[in-house]
This record gives C-alpha cells, sequence and structure tokens, in this order.
C-alpha cells in the first residue's frame, strides 16, 4: 500500500534534515525540491501528482482560519511544527490554476549577534534603546527576520519587560528569560494586521515587533507607537538605506510628508540594511551592513529633505557607529571571508570598494 499524503511530507521533512536544506518546494507535476546552501536539487521521489495531493499532504498543518484566506487571495503563510518540535513557516499559493508550496525549516535556537556575524553596534544598538524606532531592511534572502529575533532574545535576556510580536506567521519561539513576551500571530490569534495594531497599545507592551513595515496603515502604527514612548523593531524590504526612506514616504499622499519627516526626526533610532554574501568556503554566507544612526545631523538631513546626502554622512560618520557597505564588503574581503569578485557583485560602488581594497586582487 503507498504511503500516504501526510506520510510522504513526514519522509520529506525527515530528508530535508539529513540533508541539512532550508527549503523544500512541491509542485504539482514535479518531484520535489530541496534547497541545499542555496541551490535546488530534486529529490529521488516520483513526482507530486496534482495539487489536491498538496493540500492533503498539509491538511493537518492549514489553520481552519486560513483556508478561506487561502481561496479567497490564492496565498496564504503559516507556521506548523512536526512531531519533534521543529518549526516550519509555509507559503501555499495558485501558479497558473495549481496549487504550490514552500516549506522553510526554522532553526530552534535564535542565533546570537556574533554567529550571525553581524557588527558589534548591532548589540550596542538594541542595548541602548528603550524608545524610538529601529528598522532593519534588506530583500528577500537577507536575514532580516532572523536579525529581529536576535533583537528581541538579546532584550529578552536582559530587560523586566513586556514584549509583544505581531507576525505572519510566527517563526521564533521564545521563551520568557527577564521579559515576557506575547507573540500574536495574524490569521491565528487575531484576524489582521489592523486589528493587532488598534489594540497592542492596550496590551501594556515596553516593546512591539511588527514584523514587516508593509503598509501605510503599519508604518503609521509603528510611527505612533515608538512617538509615544515604546521601542519598535520591524523591517522594510528595500536594498539600501536611502531607499528605506523613499519606501516610508510613498505610502503617505506628499501633502503629508513633513509631518512623517518629523515623525521620523523625533523616534528614528536606527536603519540596519543587510546583504547576504556567499563565503569563499563552500556552504558559507556572510552579512554586509550599512547602518544609520539618528544624529543630530542625521535628523536635519531628514527634515530638510537630503536624503540624496544620507550616504556621504554615512561615510564621514563611521567613528560615530555608522557604517556604510563599502566598509563592510572591505573587511570580508580583507578578513578572507569573501572573494574579491563576489564583493565587487554586491558593491552599490564598484569604484569606491576597488579604491578602498587597495591593492587585493581577486582570490
Amino acid at each position: 500500500m503507498p504511503d500516504s499524503p501526510q506520510q510522504v511530507l513526514k519522509n520529506l521533512l525527515a530528508n530535508m534534515q539529513q540533508l541539512g536544506a532550508s527549503d523544500v518546494h512541491l509542485k504539482a507535476g514535479y518531484a520535489p525540491y530541496f534547497r541545499v546552501k542555496r541551490v535546488l536539487r530534486a529529490a529521488k521521489t516520483p513526482p507530486v501528482p496534482n495539487s489536491a495531493y498538496i493540500l492533503a499532504m498539509l491538511q493537518e498543518w492549514i489553520p481552519v482560519s486560513h483556508q478561506d484566506h487561502f481561496n479567497a487571495t490564492g496565498a496564504v503563510d503559516f507556521a506548523a511544527h512536526d512531531d519533534a518540535g521543529t518549526r516550519y513557516r509555509i507559503n501555499m499559493f495558485r501558479s497558473m490554476g495549481e496549487t504550490h508550496a514552500s516549506i522553510r525549516r526554522i532553526q530552534v535556537e535564535i542565533p546570537s549577534f556574533e554567529a550571525l556575524g553581524l557588527p558589534p553596534v548591532y548589540r550596542g544598538i538594541v542595548d541602548k534603546a528603550h524608545e524610538g524606532l529601529i528598522l532593519v531592511s534588506g530583500v528577500t534572502g537577507t536575514g532580516k527576520s532572523t536579525t529581529l529575533a536576535a533583537m528581541v532574545d538579546q532584550i529578552n535576556r536582559t530587560r523586566r519587560i513586556h514584549i509583544v510580536t505581531i507576525e505572519d506567521p510566527i517563526e521564533y519561539v521564545f521563551e520568557p528569560k527577564k521579559a515576557i513576551v506575547s507573540q500574536r500571530e495574524i490569521g491565528t490569534d487575531v484576524p489582521d494586521h489592523r486589528a493587532a495594531l488598534r489594540s497592542v497599545v492596550r496590551q501594556d507592551p515596553d516593546c512591539i515587533l511588527i514584523g514587516e513595515l508593509r503598509d501605510r496603515e503599519t508604518m503609521l502604527a509603528a510611527f505612533q507607537a515608538a512617538e509615544t514612548g515604546h521601542l519598535v523593531l520591524g523591517s522594510v524590504h528595500v536594498a539600501e538605506v536611502q531607499q528605506t526612506f523613499k519606501r516610508l514616504l510613498e505610502y503617505f499622499p506628499s501633502t503629508d510628508h513633513r509631518f512623517i519627516r518629523s515623525t521620523l526626526a523625533g523616534s528614528l533610532v536606527a536603519i540596519l540594511c543587510q546583504r547576504l554574501l556567499p563565503g569563499i568556503d563552500a556552504g558559507t554566507y556572510f552579512p554586509a551592513a550599512e547602518i544609520l544612526l539618528n544624529t543630530p545631523a542625521v535628523r536635519d538631513k531628514i527634515l530638510q529633505e537630503r536624503d540624496n546626502e544620507l550616504l556621504d554622512l554615512i561615510d564621514r560618520s563611521q567613528d560615530e557607529g555608522m557604517r556604510s557597505f563599502t566598509t563592510s564588503l572591505r573587511e570580508l574581503v580583507e578578513t578572507g571571508k569573501v572573494h574579491f569578485d563576489t564583493a565587487i557583485d554586491y558593491a552599490p560602488n564598484r569604484d569606491a570598494l576597488k579604491s578602498a581594497i587597495r591593492g587585493i586582487k581577486g582570490r
């Protein structure tokens, strides 16, 4: 008798663990694919027969509240765990009328800043900030969620406060240490971001994590919470610090831009923008960071609408803890972690990086 769809999924997840895969992809008519060290590899199993089979594989995991959302929108995110307690983040979506799914394995332990290869200023920012807005930005796959988890864990271990997270879905589970932590999952604990953000300040939080600032409403709620004495952590899906300001403003009419700039000038703590580079050793990856701290000079640039001068200001203020991508990339090359050619490919300003490295050649 052939295995049931649920047993096939269990076998795939077991293979995922053995291979050290980060993701498994399910697509009707194709064999499952594992992502191992960022490369997709087909599983040595028969093709997934059809969309109904994928739905049957995931049926026990899909929250009832999410099924209508999937039927209405064609995509849904949720988290689940297997019998061993390993957590997974699942995105189920339609493509050309078929159902596909991407399943990501979530590490149980929350990595430290050092384990992630992040510069010491990350810890310093979190340790010093008790109110205001900290943004982590970067494109998909640059470690924003893991960085935010490391920040929350650091606060959890060092402060007797109440942390409330609003996540879609919950990835890392925080065990209370010094802090108490309330994690709210969209679609499971609360219907949507609007409802979660409307009530969060009534839950007596000291620190609020908003997984992603994705629209005008989440951004405005983050700004207001930061202005009223809360520490707010969130992510923005952009590649550079300068683009972060553009993204924050583009959701608001131009008549509101002066107000938004004033709010940011008063409440912003830092913008931490990340890129993730493949290392010299196969399977290794290292972050490069661009860091903007809200110093008085930065505050003036924000208020005066001179965002185009922020990168020059970062370059001139690195002794204050700020950091440019050029500096991060140079250090990765000089410490033998990343190939020169790789760093050049990821550099926003190739000529500046070549000049900074001064004589280091491709390896």
